[in-house]
């Protein structure tokens, strides 16, 4: 038997900003939000917390935000976003230039996308895993798929789907892997990174040129 009873979860923002002074609000408790996940994690994460570091008032918080978790999907949006937005970029800026030097962009935007601030992304990894994201979490993936299958069917493999998603899968799982690990050197893992999607392009089949 359902739960009638059971409210949905209370993720999405109360409204979106429209002005300059609504923005900068806005901005502060994100930022806030960020600076206490990356210095204290999530024990202490609270609204209250997070309305006192900003300099806002918790009525001020909860116009935009219904609690923590609306909070830290925003900061997961917003970082999803940045990451999608580099990878269609690195797409774009290489698509005449050397393949090697279009797979070492892709690498960067997804290792970027962990090590930059790396306290806060794993405090958001964790996060991610309790909140009702998974729809959004599927097309992140299939966009982040789509950027990559494109270069590799521009440079003539035969099942560039097929190898999108298997390098895609493979960079995340490394890169979780050391964000899970607290690896913080991003030049290591970009070595070790490059050297696996290497050795995995190798032999992935091409359209033959004969």
């Amino acid at each position: 038997m359902s739960d009638k009873s059971a409210k949905p979860h209370p993720i999405e923002p109360r409204k979106a900003p429209r002005q300059a002074r609504s923005n900068a609000t806005v901005d502060a408790i994100l930022e806030a939000a960020a600076h206490i996940l990356r210095e204290e994690g999530l024990v202490p994460f609270t609204t209250n917390a997070v309305a006192q570091r900003a300099g806002a008032s918790i009525g001020s918080l909860y116009q935009y935000f219904p609690g923590k978790d609306a909070i830290l999907t925003e900061l997961i949006r917003r970082k999803r976003q940045t990451m999608l937005d580099a990878i269609r970029l690195a797409a774009r800026e290489t698509r005449s230039r050397p393949f090697a030097e279009a797979v070492d962009r892709l690498i960067a935007a997804g290792i970027a996308h962990q090590l930059d601030d790396p306290q806060v992304s794993r405090a958001l990894e964790y996060a991610e895993s309790t909140l009702p994201l998974h729809t959004e979490t599927h097309e992140l993936k299939m966009a982040i798929v789509a950027e990559v299958s494109a270069t590799f069917a521009a440079r003539g493999f035969s099942e560039p789907e097929i190898a999108a998603h298997d390098v895609v899968a493979l960079t995340r799982g490394m890169i979780d892997t050391a964000g899970l690990y607290g690896e913080t050197d991003a030049s290591s893992l970009t070595d070790r990174v490059r050297r696996a999607v290497t050795g995995y392009l190798k032999t992935a089949p091409k359209v033959s040129r004969t």
